[in-house]
């Protein structure tokens, strides 16, 4: 079986950095993927979907140094459910991609002007994520979602 997700696109805010008890770090990133077609009467439309995205100790941390809202970046990760109980008890699950490698498609003056990461052959910046086992304390991060954001009901 294989779960991958590959996304392109624009963060729609600074990433939401969290530093944990055991030395650990989480990011969250909202990207902003783009589908461009033409309507019935011939017009362009854009339809913009959004992702929640989850980075993990070097990577989350590169995050908050070098990416900031606006930044189109290069994702490959995983689907990730999470399941947890609101205030009256009912469950609730919330999807995510937990990113596995990022990087930045910036061009490449624009990097330089936030902060070199990994070289890669390929341009821009990649980097290799860690696993929750490699995080301490990441067994207790999953937290509910913001007020106002949508959770999924399966």
């Amino acid at each position: 079986m294989i779960n991958k997700v590959t996304l392109i696109g624009n963060l729609g805010r600074d990433p939401e950095v969290r530093h944990l008890e055991g030395g650990g770090v989480v990011a969250r990133l909202a990207v902003a993927t783009n589908e461009n077609y033409k309507d019935r009467a011939g017009e362009w439309q854009t339809k913009t979907e959004w992702h929640n995205v989850e980075l993990w100790g070097a990577a989350a941390e590169r995050a908050e140094r070098q990416f900031k809202k606006g930044n189109l970046i290069y994702i490959e990760g995983k689907i990730q459910t999470d399941k947890w109980q609101d205030q009256t008890g009912n469950d609730r699950y919330t999807t995510k991609v937990r990113a596995l490698s990022i990087r930045s498609l910036e061009r490449r003056e624009q990097q330089e002007q936030v902060g070199a990461g990994a070289a890669n052959p390929m341009g821009g910046n990649f980097t290799p994520m860690a696993t929750p086992a490699e995080v301490p304390g990441a067994k207790n991060v999953s937290t509910p979602p913001a007020e106002g954001e949508t959770d999924l009901p399966f």
